[in-house]
């Protein structure tokens, strides 16, 4: 389910008053908004978006051809995953130039007739999107631009083919390769389209990639894999276990929450002081992840703090909280009954009930007095860390947010002392 963006005259608005108008002819007459945001074969002087940054205003121009070099319409000797990790890298270090990023892969995807051309500047966003997001200003007219183009296939193969004509009426050379510009290549644009507006949703959220280590070829290679094979992070809990289907055809849990787990528990978690509370170094935790997906456990671990921090934000930023949002209210209505608490886990789908029950009996391992003298994380603290990442608050009222977050985790913690996970000893 998509909320609806803002409308075009909000985002022709929003570009009236925030684009930087360049000027051509040897009158230096402004160019129309409309032509500022449409395809453009050439380099730009000047930013697209106004600023009065020295920096930015260089750089923006230099990533403008790198965009280019990227999308095949500018010759380069580097290859495009390079490409992709120079322009990505500039941006993720320099916050100024993300905007600029965004709203050039729009104008350079706007009336563009080379269809490859325009896949690679949508995958170039995909990409761009696993990594940092646009500034809260600019969200709303990137998801709009987006959203126009969720279910817009044919209107785009119409568009190409229409202005490939009047290109073609204008100057009759090279009638064969025109007609090339409008052969599908790759993924249909709809697929680029509705991938950027969930990881957009996500990435508003989340902030992109954290740490002090700059992006990786590796990362780049993944963020684009991603658009085609579902990460096992931000996916439902039913795309993570149709993906496993193929490596893992028995398992009855996702792969990713058991194999973590077990890792927290064989690095010693549960002798550790403060662990789910004091987080992993985010740049182990981001390495980590990247392995994860390629369904790999690295050897080399030592800290449970990286494992359990990764734990965590896989519960978190699953696609739809373990425990779904129609069962919130119940939950939290009864966050002082054991009985009731315990009755709402035996309502959920079979596998939420699963994945929850594996949770509860992990933390219960955690809640033992043995291991509480250890870790300082009793049945309390432990409800605190876990809560947020199992139930989701829809409110943006502070007040019932407050009020909502004591409750969330007294269910939680009801279910820690009071559920009987027994049956879970042994599942994979």
């Amino acid at each position: 389910t998509l909320r609806k963006p803002i409308s075009q005259s909000s985002m022709a608005d929003w570009a009236s008053k925030n684009l930087n108008m360049h000027t051509q002819g040897i009158f230096r007459r402004r160019i129309s908004i409309s032509n500022m945001l449409s395809w453009n074969g050439g380099s730009i002087k000047k930013p697209m978006l106004i600023t009065s940054n020295r920096t930015i205003k260089k750089e923006a121009c230099e990533m403008f051809k790198l965009v280019q070099s990227y999308m095949g319409d500018r010759q380069t000797r580097m290859d495009r995953n390079h490409v992709a990790l120079v322009t990505v890298t500039k941006c993720w270090s320099m916050q100024g130039l993300r905007d600029e990023l965004y709203i050039q892969l729009i104008r350079q995807t706007t009336d563009n007739t080379c269809y490859r051309s325009l896949a690679w500047g949508w995958e170039l966003m995909a990409i761009s999107l696993a990594f940092f997001s646009p500034s809260p200003k600019f969200q709303s007219y990137l998801e709009g631009y987006i959203y126009r183009h969720l279910d817009s296939d044919e209107n785009i193969v119409q568009r190409i083919k229409e202005l490939v004509d009047l290109k073609n009426k204008k100057n009759s050379k090279s009638r064969k390769k025109r007609k090339q510009n409008t052969e599908n290549e790759g993924l249909p644009i709809s697929t680029y389209a509705r991938y950027c507006y969930r990881k957009l949703q996500k990435v508003a959220i989340t902030g992109g990639k954290k740490g002090l280590r700059k992006p990786t070829v590796e990362e780049i290679t993944h963020a684009r894999n991603a658009i085609v094979t579902p990460s096992l992070f931000g996916s439902s809990l039913e795309e993570i276990m149709l993906r496993q289907q193929d490596m893992y055809p028995g398992n009855k849990l996702p792969w990713v929450q058991t194999q973590l787990s077990q890792q927290v528990l064989a690095l010693g978690g549960e002798q550790t002081e403060g662990i789910f509370r004091i987080p992993g170094d985010i740049d182990e935790v981001n390495a980590l992840k990247l392995q994860v997906d390629q369904w790999r456990i690295p050897s080399s671990l030592s800290d449970p703090n990286v494992p359990a921090s990764l734990l965590k934000l896989w519960y978190r930023e699953l696609e739809e909280p373990v425990i779904p949002q129609q069962f919130y209210k119940e939950c939290i209505s009864n966050y002082e009954n054991p009985d009731a608490a315990v009755a709402v886990v035996q309502l959920l789908p079979e596998l939420n009930r699963l994945v929850l029950c594996y949770l509860i009996h992990f933390l219960q391992i955690f809640a033992q007095p043995s291991n509480v003298g250890r870790t300082k994380m009793d049945v309390n603290n432990l409800a605190m860390v876990m809560a947020p990442n199992c139930l989701r608050c829809q409110s943006d009222d502070p007040r019932v947010i407050f009020e909502n977050t004591r409750k969330e985790m007294s269910f939680l913690r009801m279910l820690i002392v009071h559920l009987d996970t027994s049956f879970i000893k042994g599942l994979v």
